[in-house]
């Protein structure tokens, strides 16, 4: 075959060196406790990540063994993003807000064997390192007290005590660009979580759609506010977008809320975000009861894990200048896989109707829609079945779990059932398994339901997502008591109160005499839904 094209992998590293290089003076701003805001340089960063590699060598990472992150949005962790899969090791990124057992399995899954934490989840790490007897490395940011983290056979060093002294130049290594550059994990709604593997290609590939005007439009004007975590699906490859584009990234560490979010983008000033609905939604009320504060800044707003409302939408976009577009994927599709871009020569009522979808693919993403007995339907906007996406950043199979029955010959099976129309806007109507979608996290109503059912004065319980106008969706719990039995809502609230995260107990409680069943015996949930609808189920608020 004829070709005249140089063969340069397409890498994380490639990514790193164009942006320290080319970059060079954009900055990552990361907001402090006290409000203020520090700054470092693209070529800071890139003299820092060459140190953390060269001090990760020396420590014996080899190959691609895993690194894990458990940290906030900040500089130092766009700095572990950029050295660890650079050196050719794998960035595995921790969620703190997943339980302690979730936690454990998840590292030990991985094989983590480095973790870089950050000094205030530093308590999180020590209750459960105990348990992850792989991990012979913990390095920890923010100077604070190292003590906590000491146990026999694990060296626990300061940050920037783990990065003194080594070279700030590192001669990046030819990598596969097929070979792994990251790992994160779903959430693991139906069984344990399970690890998503990212190619150095598909991060490369991901971060140009990213950039590109039919995605998010990333230039070297812009400067990208970073809401959604660095441990959620890669920051939604807003981190690799910057550097790739010359952004500036401004990120909020840990301070998510409202407030701190406002002063930020009214001291700042950036052009692009990304959060989930709830954000928005805790933002708006924010502005509502503080008016004249300015966020005119923003010209994009890329919103998703759960449907984002019309009216937050429309609120914004009337009151502050502010476009949020709808944007789709998950954990298995890096995650960007449609955005919500109506053609400018629609009607207004057009428009907003296909700001309400999920959107188009963007380019490299393939869609097809799948019925029961896996014929391909037509895209006609009317014909229902499951959406299935396949595409250069789109996984082909789980790390070290067996899971056919997502795949289908080269095609994601997404288990969100929904329509596409003849322009390929996609509408998603239902969700193939019964999970429920809080604030863009999930919650997995079996595992609610089988902690339940292990309460003595229970002798069923079912779980359902109900509407919610803050959080878009919550758990409502459908009990049945055993005969004589007396306990109320905040009984089983509290006994569930432990053994799952926080965000997951429900305060909604309904109690029936007999959950509706299907002609197998299983709980009849479409039943549930229509009786909650309707208002036929009683419904105890907590």
């Amino acid at each position: 075959m004829l070709s005249t094209m140089m063969n340069v992998p397409l890498t994380t590293a490639a990514i790193l060196r164009h942006g320290e290089r080319v970059n060079a003076t954009a900055r990552v701003r990361t907001l402090g406790p006290d409000g203020s805001v520090r700054s470092g340089t693209f070529a800071d960063v890139g003299r820092r990540s060459a140190q953390l590699a060269h001090a990760l060598l020396a420590i014996g990472v080899r190959g691609d063994e895993r690194v894990a992150t458990l940290m906030w949005n900040n500089q130092e962790h766009v700095e572990a993003y950029c050295a660890v899969p650079s050196m050719g090791a794998v960035l595995h990124t921790l969620n703190p807000r997943l339980t302690p057992e979730q936690l454990i399995y998840i590292a030990r899954h991985a094989d983590d064997q480095v973790v870089l934490v950050d000094g205030t989840l530093s308590p999180l790490l020590a209750a459960i390192l105990p348990h992850l007897e792989r991990v012979h490395t913990v390095v920890v940011t923010g100077g604070v007290d190292l003590t906590p983290l000491q146990r026999d056979g694990v060296n626990v060093v300061g940050y920037e005590d783990f990065l003194q002294g080594h070279p700030e130049r590192f001669d990046w290594p030819e990598i596969d660009e097929l070979s792994a550059a990251a790992m994160c994990y779903t959430s693991g709604t139906t069984g344990n979580p399970k690890g998503v593997a990212y190619s150095h290609r598909s991060t490369y590939l991901h971060s140009m759609a990213a950039c590109a005007a039919d995605g998010l439009s990333v230039t070297g004007d812009d400067a990208i506010l970073a809401i959604v975590p660095m441990f959620h699906a890669n920051a939604w490859g807003l981190v690799y977008a910057a550097l790739m584009a010359g952004a500036d990234l401004v990120m909020p560490d840990r301070f998510l809320q409202a407030e701190p979010l406002v002063k930020l983008i009214a001291r700042e000033r950036p052009t692009i975000a990304g959060a989930v609905p709830t954000i928005w939604s805790d933002v708006l009320h924010h502005l509502q009861a503080h008016p004249g504060q300015d966020i005119s800044s923003l010209k994009l707003v890329a919103c998703g894990g759960s449907a984002v409302p019309v009216h937050l939408m429309r609120a914004f976009q009337e009151n502050h200048g502010v476009t949020i577009v709808q944007a789709w994927g998950m954990t298995e599709t890096s995650p960007l896989a449609a955005i919500a871009r109506p053609p400018a020569s629609v009607s207004e009522s057009e428009h907003w109707a296909l700001r309400a979808t999920q959107g188009r693919p963007v380019a490299g993403v393939e869609v097809r829609l799948v019925d029961d007995a896996g014929r391909e339907l037509p895209h006609d906007g009317e014909s229902v079945g499951e959406i299935q996406v396949r595409g250069p950043w789109i996984t082909g199979s789980y790390v070290g779990d067996e899971d056919p029955e997502k795949f289908d010959d080269g095609w994601l099976r997404t288990g969100d059932v929904g329509r596409i129309d003849e322009r390929s806007f996609i509408t998603l109507t239902d969700r193939a398994k019964d999970v429920i979608k809080s604030g863009g996290e999930w919650i997995s109503s079996v595992e609610l339901e089988l902690l339940l059912a292990g309460h003595p004065d229970v002798l069923e319980a079912t779980v359902i997502g109900v509407p919610d106008e803050k959080w878009q969706e919550r758990p409502l719990a459908v009990v049945v008591l055993r005969d004589g039995a007396t306990v109320d809502p905040r009984q089983l609230r509290d006994f569930l109160d432990g053994k799952v995260a926080k965000w997951w107990l429900p305060e909604r409680w309904s109690f029936v005499r007999e959950v509706p069943k299907t002609s197998v015996g299983k709980f009849d949930k479409k039943v549930l839904r229509s009786q909650h609808s309707a208002g036929a189920l009683l419904v105890v608020n907590i």
